[in-house]
């Protein structure tokens, strides 16, 4: 199949894997892409060459954001449980923290830096059944479980991002923008500002409202070496390239919706995209639909995950 971009020329798209049920949070590690399956409560990894590892399954949950500790051990949220989840090297998956207190909703994506912590975003409130948007928590988790509240007050902070120079960005997806964060050395979060505005504040009193409104919806995203962020706009099915301070200088446009990206291949330039027909809990648990898509960027991966 073949996407567009907003140069005119078409890009070629290849077919991951399919017949899955809701693919978010990929990554790229050792030679693989990393994805969960939200509603097969599974964490898949692809080859090169197409072949498909379940690395870890969730009886009962959905997992989520997936990063690693310096030794190498995968971290998995687990969203409704409110858990941070750690894959011993055995295979078996243990409470690395207990986040349940703390999170306000269900826990969403997550970024790991490289000495181990790990910044978890929540809802903030029922996405099903509230009828306004209220503010949610970032919770960062220490390499050994401790945790705390890292900084609240987010629109629905979703994907992330850590760049080489320490700075923390998230998207805000019911927020229109992309807010940055200094990380200080023992992990604070400090210096909040807008590092991209895709438009002006959006209404709180229902998701609907917000979404009518919005220009972007920023799902998952991740850096290129350039120092800009690839961004799934959930509204639009597309890819888009932003630079700080908010110009988008690439759109890859895609034939079905996608919710999350990431940079990888062995050279860094191939974009994966994560796809379905829509991002609805009820259609999608019982549907396999979904699929990882990829094609190729003329900018390499950059920074974290």
């Amino acid at each position: 199949m073949t996407a567009s971009q907003t140069s005119g020329s078409s890009v070629t798209i290849d077919t991951v894997v399919a017949d899955r049920a809701f693919l978010e949070c990929p990554r790229w590690r050792d030679g693989r892409v990393w994805v969960s399956d939200l509603y097969r409560h599974e964490v898949i990894s692809i080859g090169t060459t197409g072949d498909v590892r379940v690395e870890a399954t969730l009886d009962g949950d959905e997992p989520s954001g997936l990063g690693w500790l310096p030794d190498g051990r995968l971290l998995i949220v687990s969203m409704e449980r409110g858990l941070l989840l750690r894959r011993e090297d055995d295979g078996t998956l243990v409470t690395h923290a207990d986040l349940s207190s703390t999170a306000t909703g269900k826990l969403n994506d997550m970024v790991v830096a490289e000495d181990g912590t790990a910044y978890i975003g929540s809802f903030g409130f029922d996405f099903r059944g509230s009828s306004s948007i209220e503010p949610a928590n970032l919770l960062c988790v220490a390499a050994d479980g401790t945790f705390g509240i890292a900084t609240g007050g987010l629109r629905f902070p979703n994907g992330m991002v850590i760049t080489p120079g320490g700075v923390l960005v998230v998207a805000e997806s019911m927020g229109n923008k992309l807010t940055g964060f200094d990380i200080e050395p023992s992990g604070e979060l400090t210096n909040r500002r807008t590092w991209a505005a895709f438009g002006p504040e959006l209404p709180t009193d229902s998701v609907k409202a917000a979404m009518s409104a919005a220009a972007v919806a920023p799902d998952g995203i991740c850096l290129d070496t350039d120092g800009a962020v690839w961004v799934a706009d959930a509204l639009h099915r597309s890819v888009i390239r932003v630079e700080e301070g908010g110009a988008i200088t690439d759109t890859v446009e895609f034939p079905t919706a996608v919710f999350a990206c990431m940079l990888g291949g062995e050279d860094g330039h191939t974009l994966y995209a994560c796809a379905a027909p829509s991002s609805s809990e009820k259609a999608r648990r019982n549907t396999r639909d979904a699929s990882l898509l990829a094609t190729q960027v003329t900018r390499a991966h950059g920074g974290r995950p």
